[in-house]
């Protein structure tokens, strides 16, 4: 099977709400009138973001939603995505399933797939989505301001937890390593809340690399700084009600490791005024997704951290990231 074949059996459709889909050199994209385009990429390479034996129609999913979280934390609804991607070999056993959970996600979202690339070389997946937002409503990472609640949406530190148990690091009863694991491979991009948070929210920003690293960089491009309340945010993992007998291996200090950085949560972190807590939770559960609020944005620069009875905790947790020094 050529590339063009490849292309042709596993990735061609027509196109609905493009102008102009692939086959040609340039896709075209028409969005609505007063609606402003929003363009993301992500790369997944094998080894890197995800282990050689993942099922491809799981990789179908996640190569997606990774890109439409993009999306959801800027409040954009999904129009269409190009797929640039490099393949050891033509394998129809990973092309059909992969093929398949790429579109079944496109699909529920009504985002086509307009063009891309093919080549040959170590399993690498790269991903440009576009959606189209309100000129002027896109939820950005420098509006969050002192006084406003901070909130994570659904659940965090899951995905890490699946991670570590693959690692040999961690052992939790069958169940709450599946869960973790679908959480892991599958997420859930939080499309349609954002969307609902357009004009509440004052910051967004998708968690990928992690709570703490990913809201840092609001708080920077913000200018303020943030509390997050521990006991809040240590029940944050979906499993851990399902940890029965392995408690031990879980103390506060690994519980916080994997909410606070564990990273591959794709949920939504965002601020808004005190005064719209009402409004927030109206949103949230109009969009069909459960958010928390964790804690507050301060005028002082930097995250402080607090357990019970506001005490101060001193650990720092590193977020991930590629280039660091290790």
């Amino acid at each position: 099977m050529g590339e063009f074949e490849l292309i042709r059996r596993h990735f061609a459709r027509p196109v609905r709400r493009a102008t102009l889909g692939g086959g040609d050199d340039c896709a075209l994209l028409t969005p609505s009138p007063g609606m402003q385009l929003a363009i993301s990429s992500d790369m997944l390479v094998e080894g890197r973001h995800f282990l050689p034996t993942v099922d491809p129609r799981k990789l179908g999913h996640k190569a997606l939603a990774v890109n439409l979280s993009d999306l959801a934390a800027c409040g954009a609804r999904p129009l269409a995505f190009t797929l640039a991607l490099a393949l050891p070999q033509a394998d129809e056993d990973f092309l059909g399933p992969f093929a398949q959970g790429l579109y079944a996600l496109a699909d529920a979202h009504g985002c086509e797939l307009v063009g891309g690339d093919t080549t040959r070389g170590p399993l690498n997946i790269c991903i440009t989505v576009f959606g189209e937002v309100p000129s002027g409503a896109a939820l950005l990472r420098s509006g969050a301001s002192a006084g406003d609640d901070l909130y994570v949406s659904g659940s965090l530190g899951d995905a890490r937890l699946a991670l570590e148990v693959f690692r040999g690091r961690l052992s939790v009863p069958h169940g709450v390593f599946e869960a973790a694991r679908a959480r892991m491979e599958q997420p859930t991009p939080r499309v349609a809340l954002g969307q609902a948070l357009r004009g509440l929210a004052t910051s967004a920003i998708d968690i990928s690399d992690g709570l703490l690293g990913d809201l840092g960089h609001v708080l920077r491009a913000s200018g303020v700084g943030a509390c997050i309340d521990t006991t809040i945010a240590i029940n944050l993992i979906a499993t851990q009600p399902d940890w029965t007998g392995a408690e031990a291996t879980f103390d506060t200090e690994t519980r916080l490791g994997l909410v606070l950085a564990g990273g591959d949560d794709y949920e939504l972190a965002f601020t808004a005024p005190a005064a719209s807590r009402a409004a927030v939770q109206a949103a949230a559960q109009a969009a069909g997704t459960p958010v928390t609020r964790i804690g507050r944005i301060e005028a002082q620069p930097g995250v402080r951290l607090v357990g019970a009875g506001g005490q101060l905790i001193e650990r720092r947790y590193a977020s991930f990231d590629h280039f660091a020094r290790v």
